[in-house]
């Protein structure tokens, strides 16, 4: 069982409900309540308010990956195309 253990000092509590308050329309306890949802961050916290959707992160690939990748995806899908016209008796011998 693991535990998250944030440390934040009072007075940067304090600053943060205030950042909240300011740019929401929540009061001190709701503040309070929605900062430790988000674990004391008050960017978070505001971007939940205003429905703000979280970044997907993209994994970065070399051109040279993408290539390759593409390649696979293509070929894949011509041999399944080739098989399911195989299975319906509709394949062409090429040799």
């Amino acid at each position: 069982m693991s535990t998250n253990i944030s440390l934040v000092e009072t007075e940067l509590i304090d600053e943060k409900i205030q950042m909240v308050m300011r740019q929401t329309d929540y009061n001190e306890e709701l503040a309070k309540k929605k900062l430790t949802e988000h674990d004391f961050d008050e960017i978070a916290t505001i971007k939940s308010y205003l429905g703000v959707p979280e970044k997907k992160t993209t994994r970065i690939t070399s051109i040279n990956q993408e290539i390759y990748k593409q390649l696979r995806n293509k070929l894949d899908s011509n041999m399944q195309d080739y098989k399911e016209r195989a299975e319906k008796g509709e394949a062409k011998k090429l040799y």
